[in-house]
């Protein structure tokens, strides 16, 4: 199962073409941003997003994200998804 799994938006780079660094619970990770950035990079710190296989694939509201943690957390997927978050950052 492919799971989208919100992240919030710490640290951009100066366009949409660099990645950004997003927080999944406490695990930080460099994302595309592409697919979500239209102008100004800084206008999307702070801001959670939707996060799939290395992309943010859209903006979602903060309790919108917050109730999909939830939910992520009550089927037993989130220590997964997050551990397979964690693993793709190791260099």
């Amino acid at each position: 199962m492919c799971l989208g799994v919100p992240g919030q938006i710490i640290d951009v780079g100066e366009d949409g073409f660099q990645p950004a660094v997003v927080d999944v619970c406490g695990v930080q990770r460099e994302v595309n941003i592409s697919l979500i950035c239209e102008n100004n990079t800084t206008d999307l710190l702070g801001k959670w997003v939707l996060v799939h296989v290395g992309f943010a694939m859209s903006v979602i509201d903060e309790e919108e994200a917050k109730q999909t943690l939830s939910a992520l957390m009550t089927m037993s997927q989130l220590d997964h998804e997050v551990g397979d978050f964690a693993g793709l950052n190791k260099n």
